[in-house]
């Protein structure tokens, strides 16, 4: 464990983490399932943000207190599931810190020579803020558990040739139904994510309206997310399963739009279009613009005259 700033701890090992929590020496040095309800938080660290060096999947039955992500808070009075990955800030400030739940914790070196390793860079939830965490029905809760269960019976079994494969197996079915469960989420939170569609359209149509490219540059999609409360990833995760289209496909749709309402009606030239849409060189603004709608900016111009 590295103190790296004012209360800010780099935990660099399981094993380290155990040993801030109070817990037993883990059954195996790169992966471990703590039982949440028997940690010890040293009152010493409670005000301190933390940054492991290893994957740490949360469920929790229940919260009590206010669990720290990144630059923001939220309290918890539902269970759920959170994901984080190394180097990520964690904190936990309050006065009542037991909650009940696990913790599952992986060590990058556990999955190194695995397909894993390279493939849950691809589970975006790993990149979601603790408010955007997976809520569960009981029945999901019910197929999470079994699965925690399993990896469990494994640790606490003879270590043999096939407990790392089982194991690293038993964590792709966790990832997979994790997965699965939020796109559920985002189906059965239809109504809250259709609100915040109808927010994200005022605010691409906002950003070209008050000439912001201009200044800002290219509208991106951290800045959208920013202006929505959300995390980049969730967004794009949302969108694709409600649209098909991930955020970056929202800005450039309506980029095209803007720019086709700029040709068709104003004596602006392409170069002055492509700046007013925040834009650096024309030529990135014409390759884009034939490759959504496979004509030129000239050619779409001259279909008005």
């Amino acid at each position: 464990m590295k103190k790296e700033a004012d209360n800010l701890l780099r935990i660099n090992s399981i094993s380290e983490l155990h040993r801030m929590l109070g817990l037993p020496k883990p059954l195996h040095p790169l992966i471990s399932l703590v039982d949440n309800s028997t940690m010890v938080m040293n009152e010493a660290y409670i005000k301190s943000s933390f940054v492991f060096n290893f994957y740490k999947i949360s469920f929790k039955k229940t919260l009590k207190g206010v669990f720290g992500y990144g630059q923001g808070y939220y309290d918890f009075d539902e269970g759920g599931m959170i994901f984080t990955a190394p180097n990520q800030l964690l904190s936990i400030i309050g006065d009542d810190k037991e909650y009940e739940g696990f913790s599952l914790l992986v060590h990058p070196d556990f999955i190194r020579n695995y397909p894993l390793c390279k493939n849950i860079k691809s589970y975006g939830f790993f990149s979601y803020e603790a408010n955007e965490a997976l809520h569960l029905s009981d029945k999901e809760k019910t197929t999470i558990l079994g699965v925690l269960d399993n990896i469990q019976q494994e640790l606490n079994g003879t270590i043999d040739d096939f407990s790392q494969d089982l194991m690293i197996s038993y964590i792709e079915v966790l990832l997979n139904y994790s997965n699965r469960f939020y796109k559920r989420q985002f189906i059965t939170r239809k109504a809250v994510n259709n609100d915040l569609l109808v927010k994200m359209e005022e605010v691409l149509s906002s950003y070209f309206d008050k000439e912001e490219p201009l200044d800002n540059g290219l509208l991106s999609v951290e800045y959208l997310a920013q202006h929505l409360n959300v995390s980049p990833r969730y967004l794009s995760d949302m969108l694709r399963s409600l649209t098909g289209q991930n955020a970056q496909q929202h800005i450039h749709e309506k980029l095209i739009e803007k720019a086709k309402e700029f040709l068709s009606t104003s004596h602006l030239t392409v170069a002055e279009i492509a700046y007013q849409l925040g834009f650096e060189h024309p030529q990135s603004f014409s390759k884009i613009f034939k490759k959504k709608t496979n004509i030129t900016p000239l050619e779409f111009r001259a279909s008005f005259n």
